[in-house]
């Protein structure tokens, strides 16, 4: 009988831990998940990053047409609004090509 609140126990515990990891998981759409070139992207597509909307996606666009292109991905926290909190955020999805 005992085995047997071992066997229960054990799959609980493993429904358990599989539901958290589920939970933990991003969501995805079949679609990958495209780098974000902030040199060319749009307000749109920048609205996109986490932190940042409509507001700071111009400020972003506005910044590159007064200053150029961002040399390094840190050039970003020059614009108003966008420090490294968000910049650490979204970093994996940026890109500079």
């Amino acid at each position: 009988m005992q085995w047997i609140k071992h066997i229960i126990l054990s799959a609980c515990l493993t429904l358990g831990v599989l539901s958290v990891q589920a939970a933990e998981a991003p969501a995805t759409t079949g679609t990958e998940v495209k780098a974000v070139n902030i040199n060319t992207a749009t307000a749109e597509q920048l609205s996109q990053l986490d932190g940042i909307g409509k507001a700071k996606a111009e400020a972003i666009i506005l910044y590159r047409k007064q200053h150029g292109q961002f040399k390094s991905l840190d050039d970003i926290t020059q614009v108003k609004g966008i420090g490294q909190v968000i910049l650490d955020k979204n970093r994996a999805l940026l890109a500079l090509e």
